[in-house]
């Protein structure tokens, strides 16, 4: 018996995957209008994945149940439910979803207006103290660098790029202009620090490793201006991270290390970072008894942190247990483990990621999470376990598959091209959804 979501598609002549796809965008379209949730605009699932809907072997993710039932108009308890032959229930929500779309439209239309109104606000508060920087100048941007820290890890990379840029550029012209006392160019040093970062981050989300680099080096100047230890230390970690997802382990390595020699003593958690990053890069060359010694000085320095600063920021500057837990895992599975101990720990990970709403959640840790669990349940030749482990890393929409999640899943692509169970029909169709996951430039924003 067939699902009430392949009945209504096939009766209204959409069960073909290109008559089905702009239908479908169109739905979360309004569903983002609705909701004043931009990141749904661009959500696409694959083919294989609405083939998956289409035959009743799965059932939609989070957004994409809702776009479907905006779309269909019934429940997906309903969608997804058998019905007989010639029995099609009447749709549920279907009357006022144009009412509803327009008026999310309109409330979304007031709402950039409102956007682009403050932003012209601050541009005229970032003048209006000409002699000197005033204390409004400064609080506009620290405002603004604590809501990109607090959004970075959290929304597509679309959606904050502009403000990133944007108070970055800001935060130069100030520093630049000569206007700041001794110890507000120290404060302008330390935010421009915190959104090169960012911009550093951004730029490798999106592929592009030299810009990466760049911004990198950038923040490290803006780190020295500023005097902050942790922040020095964060930069070094920063380009570990850059060059370990280029699949330069020896570099990434070696600035792992850096700066943990340059810093020593450092009381926040960006010493456990630099420790974890030293880990997974050697894992990566495979020196085993390097990365054991560094999961075990990351351990220790777990145990006498006091949060600084930087901790109570958050976002990419922290290194919380969830985090911490994550890149321990990465470390065995690229090690070659996937025993009983290893693959409890890869499920640990992923569940310490399981509520979104938590401060620490990040959809890039979460997916990474997910691709190692994956993979530990490969080396014990779990095709059905690998599967739905990876199953919603498979299902983000585009605008979230950065740099990280991209190599993350190749490589649980490439460990089901070396498995036993590479000719079972389930690792071959997740094998062609993996080649077709990631764009040339991933998170680009557009």
């Amino acid at each position: 018996m067939r699902t009430l979501f392949r009945r209504l598609l096939d009766t209204s002549g959409r069960s073909d995957y290109a008559a089905f796809l702009p239908d479908f965008k169109t739905a979360a379209r309004e569903r983002a209008a609705i909701e004043e949730n931009p990141s749904l605009c661009n959500l696409e699932p694959a083919l294989s994945t609405y083939e998956g809907w289409y035959y009743g072997q799965r059932q939609p993710q989070k957004d994409a149940r809702r776009v479907l039932t905006h779309m269909l108009g019934h429940s997906i308890e309903e969608l997804w439910s058998p019905v007989p032959e010639g029995v099609v229930p009447p749709a549920q929500a279907g009357a006022s979803a144009d009412l509803r779309a327009d008026s999310g439209a309109v409330h979304h239309e007031m709402r950039r207006t409102a956007a682009m109104a403050a932003r012209r606000a601050a541009d005229f508060a970032l003048g209006a103290e000409r002699g000197q920087i005033g204390p409004e100048t400064l609080g506009l941007l620290t405002d603004t660098v604590s809501d990109i820290v607090e959004q970075y890890p959290k929304v597509p990379l679309a959606e904050i790029w502009d403000n990133i840029a944007e108070a970055q550029d800001d935060t130069f012209r100030l520093i630049e202009g000569g206007r700041a006392r001794p110890s507000q160019t120290r404060d302008l040093h330390f935010l421009a620090t915190i959104l090169s970062v960012h911009m550093a981050k951004a730029s490798h989300d999106m592929g592009d490793e030299k810009s990466a680099m760049v911004q990198a080096r950038a923040a490290g100047v803006c780190a020295q201006q500023a005097e902050h230890g942790g922040l020095i230390a964060l930069t070094y970690g920063l380009k570990s991270l850059i060059t370990y997802w280029s699949g330069k382990g020896t570099q990434a390595l070696h600035y792992a290390r850096q700066g943990a020699t340059e810093q020593p003593g450092l009381q926040g958690t960006v010493g456990v970072w630099l420790a974890s990053l030293e880990a997974r890069a050697a894992a990566l060359l495979g020196d085993e008894a390097a990365a054991t010694t560094a999961l075990h000085r990351a351990h220790t320095l777990r145990e006498r942190v006091t949060p600084d600063d930087l901790d109570s920021y958050g976002g990419l500057l922290t290194f919380p247990e969830p985090k911490h837990l994550y890149y321990a895992t990465e470390a065995q599975v690229l090690l070659g483990r996937g025993d009983n101990e290893t693959v409890t720990l890869a499920e640990r990970a992923v569940e310490a990621f399981d509520d979104p709403h938590a401060p620490h959640w990040a959809f890039g840790d979460q997916a990474g999470a997910r691709c190692n669990l994956a993979l530990t349940r490969l080396r014990g030749n779990e095709v059905d376990g690998a599967a739905e482990a990876i199953r919603p890393v498979l299902d983000l929409q585009t605008g979230l598959r950065n740099r990280g999640i991209v190599v993350s899943t190749e490589r649980v692509g490439q460990a089901l091209l070396r498995s036993h169970a590479r000719e079972v029909t389930l690792a071959r169709d997740l094998c062609e959804e993996i080649e077709a996951y990631g764009p040339a430039r991933p998170a680009l924003p557009r």
